[in-house]
């Protein structure tokens, strides 16, 4: 059976532009330090290496499998006191002025008796990965998508339990969340004047409702858009690429916020918050590589953090940590 080839940040960029050109149909999958990079025609992807499901493609068939029933699902997250030691490090660079909302993120051991593969096939999600069963993603979050000549992208900050009194109102009136999602809002608003023009934010502060296992969460999101050149299909790695890492899992400054994330994370991201996306030869589709389950040697591992502004305090966003480790069956 052949095998998925990764290649490096360059190659990559060369092969999209080439397959661009061509109008060719491909897969692709970035991690965050984008060291590791998969670029793939459809018909290439080895069966039972890679899946995917996303909301107009998808390269297995729906399956008639039943749910698993009596889900084991146990988060084991680090102590208040190991997340304060990486939270601080944040703050004290938030409060010099070197970044205005930082990206702090952890990794979880989970115990389950869930595949990996189960979670793939019965996650309620946008997009959804599976990859040789070394992790699973189901992921909300849309990072770009390009359709007519126009480029979107659709970043989410602001999270809340929908079960709670007035949930709405209560997530849309509060300050800290509002702070941080108007500086990535126009982080991202930068990013995209970078490789478009006529970029304008075209809803802003809108709120999804997210099913999970331990009940239904509002998701607070903007829609931003530009107009791209008539010649983008020849140049498309190298317009992708400009647009890496994703604002909404760095922060901003993105340069300086990078920095501090390697300082106080305690442990490599690897695909965890990359970007994966598929092009149809006319338009693509992408999303950040969030809501993340992986296999590693000492057993399951979960990812999951939120963004830091100076408003934050460590204890409600070690909580907000800990409230995104789940898994979206039920």
């Amino acid at each position: 059976m052949n095998k998925l080839t990764f290649c490096n940040r360059n190659e990559a960029i060369a092969r999209m532009n080439r397959l661009g050109k061509e109008r060719t149909r491909f897969f692709f999958l970035i991690n965050f330090d984008e060291t590791e990079c998969l670029v793939s025609k459809l018909d290439d992807i080895p069966a039972g290496q890679l899946a995917f499901i996303f909301p107009e493609v998808a390269n297995v068939c729906s399956v008639s499998e039943l749910k698993p029933e009596n889900i084991l699902w146990k988060a084991y997250p680090q102590s208040y006191e190991e997340y304060l030691r990486s939270f601080d490090i944040v703050h004290r660079n938030l409060y010099a002025g070197n970044s205005f909302l930082t990206n702090l993120t952890c990794a979880t051991p989970v115990e389950t008796n869930l595949s990996l593969y189960q979670v793939f096939l019965h996650a309620t999600a946008r997009y959804k990965l599976w990859y040789d069963d070394r992790f699973v993603v189901f992921s909300p979050e849309t990072f770009v998508r390009i359709k007519e000549g126009y480029i979107y992208s659709f970043p989410m900050k602001g999270t809340i339990d929908a079960s709670l009194p007035d949930a709405k109102e209560v997530l849309l009136r509060d300050e800290k969340e509002a702070a941080e999602h108007a500086t990535i809002t126009d982080l991202i608003r930068n990013d995209l004047s970078r490789v478009a023009t006529e970029v304008t934010v075209t809803r802003y502060r809108y709120l999804d409702e997210l099913h999970t296992h331990c009940g239904r969460l509002f998701q607070m999101s903007s829609e931003i858009r530009g107009r791209l050149p008539e010649n983008y299909h020849e140049k498309l790695g190298s317009l992708f690429f400009e647009l890496l890492p994703a604002g909404s899992i760095t922060g901003a400054p993105k340069k300086k916020t990078v920095e501090i994330i390697r300082e106080a994370e305690t442990y490599d991201r690897g695909f965890y918050t990359g970007v994966m996306g598929y092009f149809d030869g006319k338009n693509l589709d992408s999303a950040v590589m969030i809501r993340f389950l992986e296999h590693t040697d000492g057993g399951f591992v979960y990812k999951s953090g939120g963004g830091i502004t100076f408003r934050s305090t460590a204890r409600s966003e070690y909580e907000e940590m800990i409230q995104k480790i789940y898994v979206p069956i039920y």
